[in-house]
């Protein structure tokens, strides 16, 4: 096993099944430990109102079965824990659990809604790309129809020039390394420019750029970590995404946002713009680790 620990939000609707779809073919192909948690309104959320013990007693003790039959879904070779936590948010819960488990990734569900094979941000989600100081990927709908056996089949990272860089490729690397998938690095500046530029200017410009960026990228390396490079094309963020290949079992990793604040995320507009068409899932890395 190695020292990577996942926490996944889960929920006993479709988009928790596609959640912990995906937290547990993550784990199995990086050998990791797999903290299945459920988060409950806080006991003490209103302290006018007073608690109504037996509705209290009924909602852990079906929570409690809702977590044995998401159990039988995992992988016989994933190792696995099952946790019941108490918050004022769903959001607070999972950055809190992820503190107490070490955790390197949260994993949470698309809103319901969404195209297959596409996520949608819901109010859970958006609150952690808001807040979290913890890497948090989202599962796209239909997560829970890929098998387990499809692994990580490619590790993509998307660089840039901007603070948080370095996090990115860390965060990438780890994650390549314990999935034993392939690394690549993906240049997507700058794509989306004023209009009235001169556009042969614009692509000259950006390509000489982009090239700059994953030459300094792929010499930040480590030895015995190799990557392929790429740059992304087209007249839109989104036009970008639909031209280049996803493989089925890939991970894209994106920087948060300038805005965020130190250790947090904030999901920036290009990553939101990226995830509205990304046939795979998100990874959003905060600016600098928790360690930092």
């Amino acid at each position: 096993m190695t020292d990577v620990t996942i926490v996944v939000g889960y929920t006993a609707n479709e988009a928790g099944a596609d959640a912990l779809a995906l937290a547990n073919r993550v784990a199995s192909a990086a050998e990791a430990l797999l903290e299945v948690v459920m988060i409950l309104p806080s006991e003490a959320r209103n302290a006018l109102v007073p608690a109504d013990a037996g509705y209290e007693r009924y909602l852990r003790e079906q929570s409690r079965e809702w977590l044995a039959e998401a159990s039988k879904h995992l992988g016989a070779d994933v190792a696995s824990k099952l946790h019941l936590r108490y918050a004022e948010s769903y959001a607070e819960g999972l950055v809190a659990a992820a503190h107490e488990f070490g955790a390197s990734l949260i994993v949470v569900g698309a809103a319901g809604g969404g195209l297959l094979g596409r996520s949608r941000i819901g109010s859970v989600a958006n609150e952690l790309l808001h807040s979290s100081d913890v890497p948090v990927v989202i599962a796209p709908a239909g997560s829970r129809e890929v098998p387990a056996s499809q692994g990580v089949t490619r590790v993509t990272a998307c660089v840039g020039t901007r603070p948080g860089a370095d996090a990115l490729l860390e965060s990438a690397i780890v994650l390549a390394r314990a999935t034993k998938a392939p690394l690549r690095l993906l240049s997507l500046v700058p794509i989306d420019l004023p209009h009235g530029l001169d556009p042969e200017l614009v692509a000259l410009t950006s390509t000489v750029h982009a090239e700059e960026v994953l030459d300094e990228a792929r010499q930040a390396l480590p030895d015995g970590i190799e990557a392929t490079v790429e740059t992304a094309t087209g007249a839109s963020i989104e036009d970008a995404v639909r031209a280049l290949d996803w493989h089925p079992g890939e991970l894209v990793l994106v920087g948060s946002s300038r805005l965020a604040a130190p250790r947090h995320l904030f999901l920036g507009s290009t990553a939101a713009k990226m995830l509205r068409e990304l046939p795979a899932p998100m990874i959003v890395v905060p600016r600098t680790t928790r360690s930092s």
